[in-house]
């Protein structure tokens, strides 16, 4: 947690400063009033002095007034900070989490990492707006109220060697027993941000098998823990703040009556007076500690865990030289390539050679884990291979800076994705400066134009998160459009046109063979009846390639390429 604070509480040092100076005014003020009281009571009250109760008394109300200006300004520039801290966490583990390769984020996991940058950073936000008045004049306070009392009357300050210990006692055991439960808080929120997200997720498929019963009970499950360390968690805080008024209530019948006895041996009023103000000062900022301490367990605890997060180092990161490439073209050549996931007993891919040219159209077919998806996933470099090598126009990708890599294509993944906003907005992703003719001509090509014409607003017209006010088929296309308008120099469609039908799919594919004859295409298919006139098919087989060759040299050639084309095919439809 100190390591967090250090790093960015640093560049806001000036406004700390601010808080510190005027924080330790207060302290000094508070310090001094209870002084100024006894000697009211001493040299005006006493001596009925009327003159004099006035003069001091109009004093403590000028530093009371001042004290709340102080109050105000201090009060101000902490919750300032403390939200500019929370800010640049958030965009720091934002840009972290940018960062990642799939690995780190299946490590900490999707909602773990929501959580994290929502209710970790306002936990430590929390204690931040708390800290910046509270655990500075809380000391102050506490160090001065015994310098102060010992002014008083030392003998009657034996009392504090009792006192504070006893509380600070109190505090510790509780702070001890409850840092490992806020730790367990943090977990559960996890968990709830888990189920309540798959649940989201996966409505259709929970309603489609009558599994909500179950998916309650998960989350109910999920919530009765969260609840239950909650509950352990406030229980033991339940019981501090009896025990702390209780200590404070029996200290001031302890000062009452020994001061009594003070006072018998000569003592002024006015000073037991100062001294019990000076106690309750000391009590009260070690409550306020108190306080202080009910938060900062759980703070500790997500500290710990978004510094996890930031320090975690990409395992794809940029080489130190890069090489650039002043004129790409497009070429991809696979040499050799092996890879195999994390932790996985056997590679994946095994032996991967091919070269895919600019202007022709490489297919990619195989049967469902014959590692298709993965192989055009180490081009945009989302996994770095094994061994072997993925090379653009000569050079290894992983000697490349990744957004030039990424610069160079246009992906359309499995699942089609779109982002909130309009048609237009969506299109625009991959490039802002295109105009809104580049955007209907995107639109004509990928078959989109039309639904695209007939939508309210047409290019303006409101695509929800995740395009879920469009249809799977919609979506693939806007999402085909959107790399049409990139214009890059590599396309890479991964089973892209599931979802349309046979002649919407064979109008596509013919205006993007016309209107992207420069560029290399890279097409993940499984219906072998539309990449027939592919210039290269690559089948794969268990991770191997299995052949390459066109449609009529792998019907020779490839019995696995035979078994998938008929298993689809009549003999006469290939024929």
């Amino acid at each position: 947690m100190i390591r967090l604070l250090a790093r960015y509480l640093w560049p806001y040092r000036r406004q700390l400063a601010v808080v510190f100076v005027l924080v330790t005014v207060q302290a000094i003020a508070n310090l001094y009033l209870p002084n100024l009281n006894a000697d009211i009571i001493n040299n005006g009250v006493v001596k009925g002095d009327t003159g004099y109760i006035v003069r001091t008394g109009g004093l403590m109300l000028l530093i009371t007034f001042l004290l709340g200006i102080c109050a105000i300004v201090a009060v101000y520039f902490g919750a300032k900070t403390a939200m500019a801290f929370g800010r640049d966490v958030r965009s720091a583990i934002f840009r972290r989490v940018m960062s990642f390769s799939q690995k780190e984020t299946n490590v900490f996991g999707t909602p773990s990492l929501i959580t994290r940058n929502t209710n970790d950073v306002q936990q430590v936000q929390m204690v931040l707006v708390m800290a910046f008045n509270i655990m500075i004049i809380a000391p102050i306070m506490c160090v001065g109220g015994i310098i102060m009392a010992l002014r008083e009357d030392v003998p009657l300050s034996g009392l504090l060697i009792v006192i504070v210990p006893l509380v600070v006692v109190v505090i510790g055991l509780l702070a001890t027993r409850a840092m490992p439960l806020f730790r367990s808080m943090q977990k559960r929120t996890d968990r709830i941000n888990q189920v309540m997200r798959e649940t989201l997720s996966g409505i259709r498929v929970i309603r489609a098998f009558v599994r909500t019963e179950h998916d309650e009970a998960r989350f109910d499950e999920a919530n009765r823990d969260l609840t239950d360390t909650s509950l352990r968690v406030n229980h033991l805080f339940a019981m501090m703040i009896p025990f702390l008024f209780g200590i404070m209530n029996l200290s001031t019948v302890a000062i009452v009556w020994f001061g009594g006895q003070r006072i018998d041996s000569g003592m002024p009023i006015g000073n037991l007076s100062a001294f019990l103000q000076y106690v309750m000062q000391i009590l009260f900022a070690v409550m306020m500690a108190a306080l202080m301490f009910v938060m900062v367990p759980r703070a500790a605890a997500a500290a710990e865990r978004i510094q996890a997060v930031l320090d975690s180092e990409a395992e794809l990161c940029d080489p130190d030289v890069p090489t650039e490439l002043p004129d790409p073209h497009g070429l991809v050549e696979f040499d050799n390539v092996e890879f195999g996931y994390p932790g996985a007993e056997e590679p994946v891919l095994c032996g991967i050679s091919f070269t895919a040219r600019p202007g022709q159209t490489t297919a990619i077919v195989g049967s469902t884990g014959s590692g298709k998806t993965t192989l055009v996933n180490l081009i945009p470099r989302f996994y770095d291979v094994t061994s072997g090598s993925v090379c653009v126009d000569g050079v290894d990708v992983r000697q490349m800076r990744q957004e030039d890599l990424w610069r160079l294509m246009g992906v359309v993944p499995q699942k089609a994705f779109l982002f909130s906003g309009t048609v237009a907005t969506n299109l625009r992703y991959g490039n802002e400066e295109a105009s809104d003719d580049d955007l209907w001509k995107a639109l004509e090509i990928a078959q989109a134009k039309e639904f695209v014409s007939e939508m309210s607003g047409e290019l303006e017209a409101e695509i929800d998160q995740g395009g879920t006010n469009v249809s799977g088929g919609q979506r693939q296309r806007l999402a085909i459009a959107r790399a049409v308008v990139k214009k890059p120099k590599i396309f890479i469609f991964d089973d892209s046109f599931s979802a349309l039908d046979f002649r919407t799919d064979q109008q596509l594919r013919a205006a993007l063979r016309h209107e992207i004859a420069e560029a290399t295409v890279i097409i993940v298919a499984q219906r072998v009846g539309t990449i027939l006139h592919a210039d290269q098919i690559v089948v794969l087989d268990g991770g191997s390639v299995a052949g390459i060759g066109t449609h009529a040299e792998l019907m020779k050639s490839c019995e696995t390429y035979q078994e998938i084309v008929y298993s689809q095919l009549t003999r006469e439809e290939v024929a």
